[in-house]
């Protein structure tokens, strides 16, 4: 695969590859499909790992993950230490996340909505592989805005499919809804924007599986990596 394709894969081609774990699978049951993913989150928090471009440059040291538990977590002022690597375990869900930047600017509180502005790298587990970038070039000119609200701490979001024709997620995987993966950190970030240099845009790594995924990993039953960052759209 040629390097141009990790900068921006076309959504045909990227359906197609998606679509090759879901017909390998067509042979396996459900269960068997959720045990093997079980597994390749299991092995990804255990290895070293470097997601790397083809031409050997480092997008994401992920490195050998340590995992807390909420309570953990929740002792530890909802924090997670970078220095052990530490994620937390949202068993409800599956989620793992770790919070690499807090942000700027405040929460969203009950009864507020943003437009955000995401930038993110995916990080196809199962396969082993980055499947789509937003942090490039060719996505520029269509960024990836989700439209978030908070109902008395139930966060819910959208995709904006209108401003530059979309971005990355609802161009490559055709739907508005953002994964719910993706909501896990927001009762914990602060959504604002960088007005002095030694401030920093909320920053989150994810390990979601195909039940809080996007459409694709959904039907295909494979985990992703996600590191994405958050920032607040002027008003």
């Amino acid at each position: 695969m040629k390097k141009s394709l990790f900068n921006a894969l076309p959504a045909v081609l990227l359906l197609a590859l998606t679509a090759h774990f879901a017909s390998c699978s067509q042979t396996e049951t459900y269960a068997e499909q959720k045990d093997k993913e079980v597994k390749a989150i299991q092995s990804f928090l255990n290895r070293d790992i470097v997601v790397r471009e083809e031409d050997g440059t480092v997008l994401c040291n992920v490195g050998t993950i340590t995992p807390i538990t909420e309570e953990e977590f929740e002792n530890q002022g909802h924090t997670t230490d970078l220095s052990r690597n530490e994620y937390v375990l949202f068993s409800n869900s599956g989620v793992y996340m770790q919070i690499v930047r807090p942000g700027t600017g405040e929460k969203l509180e009950s009864g507020q909505s943003a437009r955000i502005i995401c930038r993110f790298m995916e990080f196809n587990i199962l396969g082993d592989s980055i499947q789509l970038r937003n942090d490039v070039n060719y996505w520029h000119p269509s960024p990836d805005i989700m439209n978030v609200s908070n109902y008395e701490g139930r966060f819910t979001a959208n995709f904006e499919k209108d401003l530059g024709g979309g971005g990355a997620m609802y161009t490559t995987y055709g739907s508005t809804s953002v994964p719910s993966g993706w909501l896990v950190p927001f009762p914990y970030i602060r959504i604002g924007r960088q007005d002095s240099p030694d401030e920093g845009i909320a920053k989150v790594r994810l390990i979601v599986p195909h039940t809080e995924g996007q459409t694709s990993a959904t039907s295909g039953v494979y985990p992703c990596f996600y590191e994405i960052t958050f920032q607040k759209m002027r008003d």
